[in-house]
């Protein structure tokens, strides 16, 4: 493999950092086996790993290290190299990158930065596989006049709207993700359009400060939105990203949401070698 040096003037490799690049749905991710401890998280250079055209681009980059109680533990950071809380996508693309490592067989349970999920590689195809991942229960959901507020690990903002392609979703959510109501740690801005087949999503991420190809925990909390709307006390709802398709099942009673399960594919695109 070819080292990549993104470009930093005066740039001094100390080490070569084996990665891998996979994406859920087309959020992409920098992944990195530091069972051995070889790389210590820098919000500077993991910043500088996920940038656009000067790194290897990605919406955030993940560790995968040793647990004590679990196959093994995931670490999450955003594409601004901080730490960020759960990411749905990206805990579908750890199992399967857990299995490439042998780590796993079909079935794991791995320590996330919310607590203990649980994941099943349902199918394989060549470098894809399809993946369903356990979430955590949402004991609750508050709703405004015009829009949820649902935490699936990480903190959402759900409007439905009528017609997503007339919304400017970059200027419009980041609006939402900064206003002063939902700070200091501002939030996850989803709108969803009710189709024939399911739900149609398009997140703008904090973090990534932008509009992503597709937000797991954010594909839950609308889901989880739409059964409120639809008052289905257990549901299945299909659900469309710019990046591919996702699907959501679990189960309501007497207001809890529990048994919630996201499922897609997890495709690993490449692998390489980088100088930090």
């Amino acid at each position: 493999m070819l080292p990549i040096l993104f470009g930093i003037e005066n740039f001094e490799v100390k080490m070569r950092l084996v990665f891998h690049k996979y994406h859920g749905t087309g959020n992409d991710f920098i992944l990195i086996d530091n069972r051995m401890n070889i790389f210590n998280p820098d919000e500077k250079i993991i910043s500088a790993l996920c940038r656009r055209r000067l790194g290897i681009g990605a919406d955030g980059l993940m560790v995968l290290t040793n647990h004590p109680e679990a196959d093994f533990e995931m670490k999450y950071y955003n594409a601004d190299g901080k730490e960020g809380t759960m990411c749905g996508n990206g805990g579908r693309c750890m199992a399967a990158f857990a299995a490439f490592l042998n780590i796993i067989d079909l079935e794991t349970t791995f320590m996330a930065v919310d607590g203990i999920h649980k994941a099943k590689l349902v199918a394989e195809s060549g470098n894809i596989t399809e993946v369903s991942l356990k979430m955590q229960d949402v004991p609750v959901i508050r709703q405004a006049d015009n829009y949820f507020l649902i935490d699936t690990g990480s903190p959402h903002y759900v409007e439905f709207v009528h017609d997503i392609d007339d919304i400017d979703i970059y200027e419009k959510g980041k609006k939402i993700r900064w206003d002063k109501r939902f700070q200091p740690e501002g939030l996850n801005v989803n709108f969803v359009e009710v189709t024939e087949s399911g739900l149609k999503v398009v997140t703008f991420e904090r973090g990534v400060e932008d509009v992503t190809l597709s937000c797991g925990t954010g594909v839950t909390a609308s889901a989880l939105a739409a059964s409120v709307l639809d008052g289905k006390d257990a549901g299945y709802y299909d659900v469309a990203t710019a990046g591919g398709n996702l699907s959501v099942r679990f189960k309501k009673e007497d207001g809890k949401f529990t048994d919630i399960w996201l499922e897609g594919p997890a495709k690993r695109v490449f692998s390489g070698e980088v100088g930090i």
